[in-house]
Order: C-alpha cells, then structure tokens, then sequence
C-alpha cells in the first residue's frame, strides 16, 4: 500500500513526502525531494510493532516532528537528528538539510540554534566552508624553546577581537595576526617539562584557536619529539623527528654532534644493529641445545663492556643464556636445556631478546620467538605423536609406547617411527565413542567414529570403515588425523543386519590395524503415529510434538507440513491455505509417511471482545475474551504495555470462541494512574505467529490500586470475637462502567472472613476466633497485609467455676499446711544427713580429680610414643583380585571366572550374544526379578548370581550402576510398602541387589582403600590396638581400661605394672632381641600376641604364625627354661573360680629374657586346659556368628564351667551377672563421666570412620529416612555392624552415655560440609575402574555360569520378558 501526503513547510522547499506503510517488518519512510525531483535526504522511522500504517497524513506542520497515523496509534517522527555528528565534514556530508555547522561552538545544529549564524562565517551549511588550519613546523624537538609557529587558517570568522594560542589545557599565548596568518610561540623549555612528562618519542598536541572572547574556533595539532627517551635503534631513526642513535653509547640524541662517527652514529634503519628472521626456532625440553641467530649491525663490545646475552622469558620468568657474536651478523646462544611447567602444553612460544653490555638490548622487528616443546604432552598416543609437527622431530617410540625424540628411545632404528619416515602408521587402532549408535535402515547417517590411532592420512581409512557388512563412506572435509572419522552410512535395506560393531580398519584389516567398538550400532525402522496439536493457524508458530518409535535415530531430522518443512524442535512455519496437510519426516534418507497423520491449518484466531474492558494496576482482573478459532492456540497470552512496563499472562481456553485471562500487571511503570481511567499504551495477545493480535483495537483502562489504611499506628489491633473489623481506604471501587466489581477475599490469619464491601470501607466479620493474627486484603494481583488483629476471649466465669476454683483454693491450702508441717520436721534430719553428703562428696571430688589427672597425663605422654611405633608399620595389602574373590566367593579359592575357559568357538559366539544381552536393561532386570520370584532361588543363589553379574559386568561399571540403582529403589520402594523398619534393609544379604551393592563398594572402594583410605584404617587399626594394650584387658569378659566401648569399660581399679622383656628371635636366636612391653597383668596368651605382632611386624598376618602354635619360654641363665601357659597345675582356684595365669603368677621381673617357641609339653606344666580352651572356643565362635550389631552391642561374655569340676575361668574381672559377684566389687565404680577421658583417648583414632559414613551420605535411602534416628550401614558382613545414629543440628539426641552421640555428632557434622560429587565426575570414574579391571576376571565362565541359571528357569524368564517387551 503507498499513500502519497502532501506537506506546507516553511522551513524547506519541498514539493511532496511519499510514506510506504507495509506489513512486515513495519517501516515508515520519508523521502524529501527537491524542486528537480532528486532526493537529497533520506530517513527512515521503524516502529516496534508489526501492524499496518493505514493512514500517514501530517496534520501537524511544525519545525520539529511530523505525525503518522496506524491503526491505533499516532506516531511523532522527527524531522531531524544533527546531534549525532561530531565534525563538520560528517555534519554536512549526510545531507541533511536541516543540519550545518556552528562555528562558534563546533558542533552539528540547526541553524535557529546557532548563536549569532547570520554573521559571516558563523554558520556553514556547505562542506567547502568547514573551517582548515595548517600549522609550520609540524614538529619541533623539546629542547627547543618559544620556536616560531606559522598557523594558516580558512574559513575563519573575522579575527580582529584577536585570538590566542593554547597548547592543551597546559600553556597558552597571545597569537598574532599579519598577513592573514596567525603567529604563536612554542611553550618554554619550563612549559614543556609538564607536557613530556612519562610520554614516549613523539606525542601529538593539540592548538587551539582563541577569540577575545574565549569562544573556541577550531584546532588541530603538531608533535613535540623526545629523542632522549628512546632506547631503540629503530624507532629512534624512523621517527617523525630527525633523531640520530649513538650504536656504541646505545643512545638517541637530536643533536648530531652529540654523537660522532667514531660512536657508531646511525641515521638510516638499515645501519640499525638487529635480528633478522631464519628459519622457526624449536627447542625440546631437557635437551641441550645452541641457538644460533641471524642479525645485521651487531655492535663489537669495547673494553669495559660486557658481551651477549639471550634473555628468555617462559612463564613469567626471565633466564639469561651466555652468548657468543661470531661476526657482525650472527651471534650463538649457547647450549643449554629449557623446561617449562605443565604436561598440558605441548609447545610453548617464548619471547627472545638479545642484550649487551647488560641492559642494551638489539632490536627484534621481526619479532622472532623460540619455541619450547614437549613431544610426550598431549600425545599419549601413536596417532596423536605422528600428527605432531614434522619440525618438532618427534616420533613414537615402539617399546616404550610414549612419543619421544629419537635418541630417548632405544638404540634399534626399528622402534621408532617419525611421520617423514614414509608409510608410517600406528598400531592398535582404538574406538572410544560412536554417535549417533542407532538409524534408519535406509542410510545416511552421519556416523561419528572418536578413538585413537584412526589414521594419519585421510587415504589410510578411505576404504576401511563399515558395520557388519554395510560399508561407511568417510568424508574427508570432516576426517581429523588419528582421532575423529566422520562417515556417510550406506543404505542397508539389502542386508540381513539388525546391530553390527562399528569396524575401522588402516589400511587393511590385519589384526594389529582393525579397531571395533566397544558399542553396536543398531539399525531401526522409526516411524510415528500421530502429531500433537493436530491443527493451527496459518500464520504457523504452533509448536508441534511428533509422537512414535524410534524417532531419535539418526542425526538429521526435517519435518514437512505440506511443503513447508521445518525441524522437530522448531515452530510451524505460515500455511497457504486453510485445510489438513499431510505430515513427512525424513530422518537421515529414511522417508517416513503415514497417511493417517495430518495436520490441519485453520484461519487465524481473532479477538472481538474483552469484558470487562477494565482492571486495577497490579492485574489479576478475571478477563473474559470472545473470538474465534481461539481453540487452534495451545498457550495463548495476554500482553499489555504502559510507560516502560510490559509484562505477560497465560490464558485458558474453553473453547473455539471463549477464553479467560488474567489481566496482566503494570505497576511498576513510572506514569500514574488516573481515577477515571489510563488506556495503556499497548494491550494485545501473543498467539503464536498471528502478529495481528499482538495489538488488538480494544478501548481498556487500568484503574489506581486500591490503598488502604494501617490498623493502628503501632499495627496490632485489639478486638473482641464480637466485633466486626473495619478496614478504611480509597479506591475500593474503580470508576469502571459496567456491572463488574472486584472480588475482595480478607484472611484472619488461614481464615477467610464474610465480606460487606462500600466505596471507603470494608466490614469484615469472621467465626469465633482467639489470639494474634495476620491480616491480609487480596484483590486480583494486589496483595496488602495492614497489620495484626489481637482478638480477646470476653467470656465470664459461671457459678459452678467459681466454687470449684474455691474448693480446690481451699484444698491446695491444707495441702501446703500440711507441706509445712512434715517439712519443718525432716528438715532437722537433713541438716545431719547434710554434713554427711558433704563430706562424702569431698572425698569424691578428691577421688575423681586424681583419676582425670591421671588419664589426661596418660593421654599426654603416650601420643609421642604411638605416633612413633605406627610409623614403621607396613601395611600389607592384597592384589584386587584376591580382595574381590574374598567378597564375591568367599572360601572358594578355584572360582571358574579366575581360570580360562575352554569353549568351542560356536559357544564363545553364544556366550558373546548373551553378554551383549545382558547388556540390555530391560532384560537384565527380568532377569533378575524373575529368579527373585522362584521359591527355589536360595540365599545362596541370589549371592552367586549377584557375584556373576557383577563380575561380567567388570567393563561396565557405568551401566552396572545404572542397573543396581534401579533395583535399590525397587528394593527401597518394596520395604516402604511392606512397612518394615528400616533397620532391617540392607541389614542382611537378601537379595541380589544387596550383594550386588556389596560387591559395588569392593569395586569402587579397592583403589580409594588402597591410595586413601587402607592406610589411615590400617593406622587408626595399629593405633586403636595399641592404645587399648597400655592397659589391662581382661581376656574371658573384654572388658579393658582403655574401650571404644562404655559397656566394656573395666571400672574397677586394676593395679599393674609395665614390664620390659627381651623376645629372642624364633627363626634366628642369633640375631639381635626384640624389646616388647607388656602388663604383669597380661595372660600368657595376650603376651604372645604381643610377641607375635613386634617380632613379625609388617609381614602379613597369614604368613604369621598363631599364637596357639607357638609356647612362651621363660629364660633364667643358660640352662633354667620355664613353659608358661594360660593354665597348669600352678592355676589359682578360687571356690569354683578359676583365675588363668599372668606374669604376675609366674612373677616374671622387668627385663626378663623370653623365646617363642613350637608347641611342646613340659613336666612342669602339665596343661589340663580344657575348660579354658573349650571356654574360649564357644566364646571365639559367639563371636564370629554374631550377625548383627544389636549381638555385637548386647553380648554378655559366655563364662561355660568346666563339666568335670564345675569351675569357671575368670581373669580381672568376674562374671557380673554370677550369683558370686558381691556389690562391693561393682561398688567401686565411679560415674561414667569420669572415664570420658580414658574414651577419649581412644576414640581420638576414629577418625577414619568418616569415610563409611561418606557414603550413604548422598543415599536415597538416606533420604527417605532422614525421620528415623537409626539407619544401617550398607556392608554385608562388615568389621563393625555398629549402629550409627544421626544427630541433626535441630535435634540431636542425647542419650545417658554422653560421649558416644557427642563424638558422633562432630564426625557427621564435619562430613555433612564436605561438598558433593558431581555425576560428571562420577560416571568418569566408573569409567576408569572399568578399564583398570577389564581384565581381572574371565568375563566368559561368568557368562557361563550366568547361563546355567537360564537354562534353569528358560520358562519363567521368557515368559516373563515377553510380557516386559510387549508392556513397552
């Protein structure tokens, strides 16, 4: 559409302005034409919304601004913008009529701005009148003072008011004028100090041209040259300025007499001393190596002066390298080795200079670096190294697999390969991702192969790639040496192929140069059922969902609506025409078509009322919009504007013709609301494409919010339940035609009240409440709380009340009377009783304060002492795949998946099928969930089945989790519903996935056990030991002075001694005695155990012989030798106790020699130890098949009388719960608290423990239980089944023992702060553990093994996959 508007404008000689108005983009344009009909100007307005300009016809005719007329808007376009030119060629260049140049002000103006532009040359509107200034000289050296300047202006207005000269804002002087010329002096040599001050050669100033008046005129600039500060040949000579350089006094002077011939006076650049470019500069790290460089000029040191140096600067360091100048043009850095930090930088350019006589240093133009290089950073590969710059020289050594310089690798030629060595290519080829793994049959995949070793040349793979059968055609834009291939998939509708590993060969298909994915690619028929949402609007924009199988196959997918084809994450382009379309997906080059899929284009959505047509400023007026085809929008929204604020809502459609919206708020636009109403400035819809909504014509007003009064000053209002709440205000009701009227909802608290609204005021009246609160007013959007209500029960006391209060007043006196009486009578017995306590309590204090002391000097001397001895223990760890065997086959030593199996070749295919389909999650997960469900699968079974699992999946320990993850939260969910406590899961191994989580943490924990972990346990195990051995420990009961554990805490006083004995070595009595301390408390067999541990530390504990294999021999002289032992005809009897044998028995003295030697009988001691080794071995096996913590924690020591005589064994302590034990001998225990320190002591070595409470921190379980207080650790048959219990800072839970929750609470807490794995860094680990033990076990007698419980229930797992495939 063109209109064409006539205008009258006095300021312009114009004959018309033509407007175009079109639909899109919205742009007006107006052309002003001269008398001839050329245009001299153009400009050009774009307004922001995309509606058409029906009408553009000015009817305003001002200077200033033009109006244009749209549908529902008047726009103000301005005539001119001269503001934004900066000079005066640029103002008058544009054309702009309205534009000239003020002289006066130097600025871009209209003329009727222009101060005084009547006046010649004030004003120009012609490029030939911008004002030009020459200035002669153009450049003057600083040692030259008041220098003569020469300044030759045009177009300057008229100058006889006089002008001066001002050199920035540092000096100005007084110009004169002959001639037509302008005359100023330079600055003084005293002016000029401040101007050069930290400036380099030359710096450019700025003169400007004053009137009288002090009204600029115009400017322009000369140099003022510094020759003195220069320090370079090069820019010294080549400067503006003619400066000289002095080569021997390494100078740079304007003066030519200041430097002689003699000096090595240069004037020209190519007699400047310089390096000269040669070939590129490579250097290997750690090799010793000259660098011998090109140059021109070089000066000869004279006496006195020092010689070459080469600077190097790597990394912010500077290193000096003696140099040696061979002649005038090149000079030798001398040999030495370079490094630099970081094995991620594979070379490094380093900035050269060459200096002299310390600080000279010879110009580099050319810039001229050395490189610094690695061959081993970055190219831990073949194919990586050889695609390594040729210059670098390095090459890939054969033995030694690393990428090394050619005499870093062995002597034989034949071992190193170099990419220059002809047909050089790596072995081993490596692929290590494949994208996309699945497309359609019909090719065209783009299929990305990422790996190593792929090829150093695009020609070494042209041919090589394909799947199963179906060959790849490789793109060579696209191929990266060694390590990526791009290939173009062929079509693979003529091959019987369903998944095939992606093949690569180099070359040819030897084994040493053919690489297959770990990955199948597996090819799908994709296709789709159905399009969601089935129609639009014409104008496109509808975001469609195409629903079917398969549809992520590929890499490229293209959408066609028709003919108009678009991508699946895209919006509908526009439609022709209204009507159904069919609906084409091509993926890759498979064609997809289903002709019972169609969309349907319908006519764009209109808007033909909005009711009501009104709404307060914070929106959430309900809006109801009538239309049609409203229903073709899924998420259509209201949009309104006013002032800078614009804001958005959804809407719900009802139908084709109805709507509903929330009107949208726009308080936070800076103009006012009226009382009578404010249009904004834009009110529209935003459905999808349909631009023509986006601003619809519709009359609507935005009416003030309403603004209501405080409660009260102090804002809490006092009231009874009776009285009803006023809440006074202004604008309740807007002054809005029609019968709408907002809905007012008031909150007392949770509480909405009954509402009577008027034009100030609201009555609210709600049920019968009591106490404090809130209050809180909502209308729409507009959310005000005016205070709090206090509400007042007024309620009376009834008869009945008052005498029941004063019956029970009365009662409650006799009561207190009586108190009084009886109080009165046993105070007299407490004050006796009184003086009693005190003196006992004092002799308690007494008695405690001795014991603290004790045991904190205890715990002083003896860390010194322990740090020492856990020092030199070694820690004997065991291979992986014995650790793992102990955990997956406990007590099997000859497992089938630690030997090679030996299957016939038609089994090993079989056997690689059914991994690769154990590979599949659904199927795993039947499987396993199917044999879970047969009565005949035994405890047994699920942890052999779990071990085989988990040991085929070795290589994929990333899928492993994902499928063990599944099954804990089936395991945890089945728990949930079955109601059972939680103590009880994961408690005992009964089910696959508690093995299979087992046998997860002895994967993952074997290397943080190993690097991490196993030596702080292995310490904190020594370190426990020990500290619990420097006191008594009573061998039948385990109670000890020093415990983890309150409940075997010996409270009794113990009285020992340290002794020092001398063990002779078992295996050499030759060789030096050991030292070992021991208790002359200690039973023979503790103090073997002790012998045992000093004698044979650091060698493992299987290797060691046990302690009841070896006898205690006490040595006197040379010929007197005493067998000790636990019992003997020399043991204590007691009544039916028996007391085991100590050092103190045998009165063994401090420094006593003693020897281990083999089990023997001696005619002194005749053993008659049958209650103690039949006691000791019923208590032994109650400790080993105690199962859980609760046993662990409740145990009481099982003291079995002999069934001959009927004694029983004791050591320190007797049985506490035998008839025998008086209460004296428990009597003598003192608080708990006070051993906290003897616990202390020992639980200071716990610390380790933190690590097991890591890793259920991040649990689901954990998270599902975080209202329990008790959660088990997830260990089958773990050292401790102590039980943890959680202690949350909002509620820890203190129980009578104080230490055990305190200690536990500060470990927890610390753990808690310790930041979280991402799942990034986790699935890489799993990836390195599964590379690192790829290997450990025959994946094959796994899957064999796996198998036979296949053939076992065949029936039940089929059954029960297909009904999982035909659910999917």
């Amino acid at each position: 559409m063109q209109l064409e508007v006539c205008e009258l404008c006095c300021s312009l000689n114009v004959t018309g302005v033509t407007v175009v108005g079109s639909a899109v983009p919205q742009t007006l344009s107006r052309t002003v034409l001269s008398l001839t009909h050329t245009p001299i100007h153009t400009h050009t307005h774009t307004h922001t919304h995309l509606h058409t300009v029906m009408d553009a016809r000015t009817h305003t005719c001002t200077d200033e601004h033009k109006e244009a007329h749209t549908h529902t808007e008047v726009s103000r376009v301005p005539v001119e913008s001269c503001e934004q030119y900066s000079s005066c060629s640029a103002c008058l260049g544009s054309g702009d009529p309205h534009c000239g140049w003020c002289v006066l002000h130097n600025v871009c103006s209209r003329k009727d701005r222009c101060e005084r532009a009547d006046e010649p040359q004030r004003f120009a509107s012609r490029v030939e009148q911008c004002v030009k200034l020459s200035v002669q000289p153009g450049n003057i050296s600083v040692t030259m003072s008041e220098v003569q300047l020469v300044l030759q202006a045009q177009n300057v207005p008229n100058l006889s008011a006089g002008v001066n000269c001002s050199f920035e804002d540092y000096t100005e002087t007084e110009g004169r004028i002959f001639g037509g010329r302008i005359y100023c002096l330079s600055p003084s040599t005293r002016e000029v100090a401040p101007i050069t001050r930290n400036q380099g050669e030359t710096r450019h100033h700025s003169i400007l041209m004053l009137f009288a008046s002090n009204i600029t005129v115009t400017l322009d600039s000369f140099s003022l040259s510094l020759c003195l500060s220069v320090c370079r040949c090069l820019s010294c000579v080549n400067g503006s300025f003619p400066c000289h350089w002095c080569k021997y006094r390494h100078m740079c002077t304007q003066n030519a007499n200041d430097c002689s011939f003699q000096e090595g006076r240069v004037n020209v650049s190519e007699e400047c001393p310089q390096i000269l470019p040669s070939t590129q500069i490579y250097i290997p790290v750690g090799v010793m190596k000259p660098i011998t460089l090109l140059a021109k000029n070089l000066p000869q040191p004279q006496s006195g002066q020092r010689n070459y140096e080469c600077i190097f600067h790597i990394q912010g360091a500077t290193y000096s390298v003696t140099a040696l100048r061979f002649n005038s043009t090149s000079i030798q850095c001398q040999k030495t080795s370079y490094d630099y930090e970081g094995n991620d930088i594979s070379d490094l350019p380093v900035d050269l200079s060459v200096v002299w006589n310390e600080n000279q240093v010879i110009d580099n133009p050319f810039n001229i670096q050395a490189h610094l290089y690695k061959c081993y950073a970055l190219r831990d590969s073949c194919g990586m190294c050889l695609k390594a710059d040729p210059r670098f020289e390095c090459g890939w050594c054969v033995q030694e697999k690393k990428c090394s310089l050619r005499q870093e690798c062995a002597p034989l030629d034949s071992s190193w390969m170099h990419p220059t060595a002809g047909n050089s290519r790596c072995t081993h080829p490596k692929i290590t991702k494949l994208f996309p793994e699945t497309g359609p049959r019909q090719g065209g995949t783009r299929l990305t192969i990422t790996g190593e070793n792929l090829g150093l040349q695009f020609r070494d793979i042209q041919t090589g790639v394909r799947l199963g059968k179906v060959p790849c055609i490789p793109i060579e834009e696209e191929y990266i040496s060694a390590e990526r291939i791009v290939c173009l998939l062929n079509d693979a509708t003529g091959y019987r192929v369903q998944e095939a590993n992606v093949e690569v060969c180099v070359r040819d298909c030897l084994t040493d140069y053919r690489a297959l994915s770990p990955r199948a690619f597996t090819f799908v028929t994709p296709f789709f059922t159905r399009v969601l949402p089935a129609q639009g609007p014409l104008s496109g924009g509808t975001r469609i969902t195409i629903e079917g199988n398969h549809l992520n196959a590929g890499m490229s997918v293209t959408v066609c609506l028709s003919i108009v084809c678009v991508t699946p994450a895209g919006l509908t382009p526009a439609g022709l025409t209204p009507g159904s379309t069919p609906v084409m997906v091509d993926i890759d080059s498979a064609e997809l078509r289903n002709p019972e899929v169609k969309y349907n284009y319908t006519d764009d959505p209109t808007v033909l009322r909005i009711e009501p047509d009104w709404s307060i400023a914070s929106g959430g007026t309900l809006l109801t919009i009538t239309g049609t085809n409203l229903a073709t929008i899924r998420e259509p929204k209201i949009r309104a504007k006013y002032g800078s604020a614009e804001s958005f809502h959804n809407c719900t459609v009802f139908n084709n013709s109805v709507m509903v919206c929330l009107a949208p708020s726009v308080t936070d636009s800076e103009r006012g609301f009226s009382d009578t109403g404010s249009g904004p400035d834009e009110i529209g819809f935003y459905m999808d494409n349909v631009h023509a909504l986006v601003v619809v014509n519709e009359t609507f007003s935005y009416y003030p919010d309403p603004v209501f009064e405080p409660l009260s000053p102090t804002g809490v209002l006092e009231l009874k339940p009776t009285s009803p709440l006023i809440l006074k205000g202004r604008n309740l009701i807007p002054a809005a035609p029609g019968n709408s009227r907002l809905n007012y909802t008031v909150f007392i608290g949770e509480t909405p009240c009954v509402l009577t609204l008027s034009e100030t005021q609201l009555l609210c009246e709600w049920p019968n409440l009591t106490g404090q609160h809130k209050v809180t007013i909502r209308v729409g959007g507009f959310e005000y709380s005016p205070g709090t209500l206090q509400i007042y029960s007024d309620s009376l006391l009834t008869l009945p009340a008052i005498i029941g209060i004063g019956g029970g007043g009365g009662l409650l006196l006799l009561v207190i009377i009586a108190v009084l009486i009886a109080y009165k009578r046993k105070s007299r017995d407490a004050d006796r009783t009184l003086k009693r306590l005190q003196l006992q309590m004092d002799n308690l204090e007494s008695r405690v304060a001795l014991e603290c002391k004790e045991a904190f000097a205890e715990l002083q001397t003896d860390i010194h002492e322990l740090t020492q001895e856990l020092d030199g223990a070694g820690i004997p760890f065991l291979e992986y795949r014995t650790y793992a065997m102990r955990v997956l086959f406990p007590g099997i030593e000859d497992h089938p998946v630690l030997k090679e199996m030996e299957v016939q070749a038609n089994q090993e295919k079989a056997l690689t099928l059914f991994g690769q389909l154990l590979t599949k999650k659904h199927f795993l997960l039947t499987f396993i969930r199917t044999l879970e469900a047969q009565r005949s699968f035994s405890m047994r079974d699920r942890g052999n089945v779990a071990s085989l699992i988990m040991t085929a999946l070795q290589g994929e320990m990333e899928y492993a989790t994902g499928v063990l993850k599944q099954l804990l939260s089936d395991l945890i969910d089945k728990n949930l519903e079955s109601k059972n406590h939680p103590k009880l899961l994961l408690r005992r191994t009964e089910s696959v996935a508690e093995k299979m989580l087992t046998n997860w943490f002895t994967f993952l924990l074997y290397k943080f056990l190993k690097e991490c972990a196993g030596e702080p346990l292995f310490m904190l195990y020594c370190a426990m030991k020990q500290q619990m051995e420097k006191g008594p420990i009573d061998s039948i009961t385990g109670e000890a002075r020093y415990s983890l554990s309150e409940d075997k805490l010996i409270r009794q006083q113990i009285d020992y001694k340290t002794l020092t004995l001398h063990c002779m070595n078992p295996e050499n009595e030759n060789a030096s005695e050991v030292t070992v301390k021991g208790l002359n408390c200690d039973t023979i067999t503790q103090v073997k155990e002790k012998l045992l541990d000093a004698v044979y530390k650091g060698s493992p504990y299987s290797q060691r012989p046990k302690a009841g294999d070896m006898d205690l021999e006490w040595r006197q002289g040379r010929m007197a030798r005493i067998i000790l032992q636990d019992e003997d005809v020399t043991t204590k009897i007691d009544n039916d106790w028996k007391r085991l044998n100590t050092l103190a028995h045998y009165q063994v003295t401090d420094g006593s020699v003693i020897a281990l030697v083999a089990k023997q009988n001696s005619a002194y001691n005749i053993s008659n130890s049958s209650t103690f080794t039949k006691s000791l071995s019923r208590y032994e096996s109650m400790l080993r098949t105690a199962s859980s913590p609760d046993s662990l924690r409740s145990r009481t020591p099982m003291i079995t009388p002999d069934l001959e005589s009927g004694t029983k064994l004791w050591h320190l302590v007797k049985n506490h719960d035998h008839s025998d034990q008086r209460e004296g001998d428990r009597g003598s225990k003192m608080v708990s608290e006070i051993y906290l320190t003897r616990l202390l002591a020992t639980k200071s070595f716990v610390v380790g423990l933190s690590v097991l409470w890591r890793m259920m921190q991040r649990s689901e379980w954990n998270s599902n239980c975080s209202h329990r207080s008790v959660w088990p650790l997830p260990f089958h048959r773990s050292p401790s089944h102590t039980q943890l219990k959680r202690c949350p800072l909002q509620s820890r839970m203190l129980t009578p023992s104080l230490s055990a929750p305190l200690l536990s609470c500060r470990y927890y807490s610390d753990i808690s702060r310790m930041p979280a794995i991402s799942d990034q860094d986790m699935s890489a680990y799993l990836a390195e553990q599964s590379r690192l033990h790829l290997s450990q076990f025959n994946s094959m007698s796994a899957l064999h093994e796996i198998y036979s419980y296949i053939v076992k229930y065949k029936d039940e797992v089929s059954h029960q996959y297909i009904i999982k495939l035909l659910q999917y």
